[in-house]
């Protein structure tokens, strides 16, 4: 077998993804406007991409799916998608020159279904290498735009803007959508002994079933259909955006936690089933060992994360970690630390 060609170019790219969506599900097209608080973190996903000139003898797209074990080839597809359909879609709605052969690799240490946008910081990272492939660059806000417009209207799938924000922005943000799928983004500094006690205090606990939040999507927009953008569970989400701003500014992690809980209790009160089982009993956990704040991550349900805020007895943060993974083996605690940074992309030497 011949070996394949030297390559033209490798080209990086990561991107964060993100927790503590305090004021999520105000993002949406049904909430009309919204308000949202989120946290960028690590581990991010990461996107390679090695091109080539293409000799015509074989496909010009392969596709190495790594957490999966998959590799396969495809032809620039044309609206339909087969193994993984998001990356299939990045692709088409990107585009790849006629002249270029490109092997993408893709890799997240955060598992999918884990309620942290790991979809939209794959499909921001493959936006950005994949940019790296044309003249012009795309700015962060539009690569958010693009990997939402992607899940949306090529996939027809339902979800928010503030996954994709988070993921191109990186670090905490506090976002303001004024009119569906605008928004407008602010990027919220702080000194570095808040920034650092923050990441010592939080920490990610995945509940070890996933989902997809599209379908939650739908369970929540048929119970709300008729509610319009003004419906009254939706008030306190936007609250919860503003008080988790305001706390984090003042360095208060007693009223952050508190924006937490309340972001919770509002996520049940736009549907019950939001808020599970597994949520319950890590948070009861979370509760016993003195901590500030808990918040279902991204859209709840039956599976999905739950990110903790702890006190600063750091003793006592380890202490409930151990209890919760040792309560049921499919709980898992997830290393996390805030990114400063949102959509890096760079090449290597070939």
């Amino acid at each position: 077998m011949k070996a394949p060609d030297r390559p033209l170019r490798i080209i990086n790219a990561a991107a964060p993804i993100r927790i503590c969506d305090n004021g999520g599900w105000t993002d949406t097209w049904f909430a009309g406007h919204g308000k949202v608080f989120n946290i960028a973190v690590y581990p991010y996903a990461e996107v390679q991409l090695c091109v080539r000139r293409h000799r015509g003898e074989a496909a010009r797209i392969t596709i190495h799916a790594e957490n999966y074990g998959q590799r396969y080839s495809i032809e620039p597809p044309r609206g339909v998608y087969d193994k993984h359909p998001l990356l299939e879609a990045a692709i088409e709605y990107m585009g790849v020159p006629e002249k270029l052969a490109i092997e993408v690799s893709i890799y997240s240490e955060a598992p999918g279904g884990c309620s942290t946008g790991t979809s939209a910081a794959v499909s921001v990272a493959l936006i950005g290498a994949l940019d790296r492939l044309t003249p012009g660059r795309l700015t962060a806000h539009e690569v958010a735009l693009a990997a939402q417009r992607i899940e949306t209207e090529l996939l027809k799938q339902q979800c928010g803007i503030q996954d994709q924000i988070a993921s191109a922005y990186g670090g905490i943000n506090y976002i303001e959508m004024f009119r569906y799928p605008h928004a407008a983004v602010s990027p919220i500094r702080v000194p570095d002994p808040i920034w650092w006690e923050l990441e010592g205090r939080l920490s990610l606990i995945y509940v070890g079933e996933t989902h997809s939040s599209s379908e939650v999507h739908q369970m929540v927009i048929r119970s709300l259909e008729n509610a319009g953008p003004e419906a009254p569970q939706l008030k306190p989400l936007r609250l919860t955006a503003e008080k988790s701003r305001d706390a984090l500014y003042a360095g208060d992690f007693a009223a952050l936690g508190r924006a937490m809980i309340e972001n919770t209790q509002a996520q049940e009160n736009l549907h019950p089933a939001l808020v599970g089982p597994h949520h319950r009993r890590i948070i009861e956990i979370a509760r016993a060992h003195g901590a500030l704040g808990w918040k279902v991550n991204g859209a709840g349900g039956t599976g999905g994360s739950v990110t903790i805020l702890s006190g600063p007895d750091r003793a006592a943060k380890r202490a409930m970690i151990r209890e919760i993974e040792q309560e049921d083996r499919r709980y898992r605690h997830i290393p996390i630390f805030l990114s400063r940074f949102g959509l890096r992309v760079w090449e290597t030497e070939p």
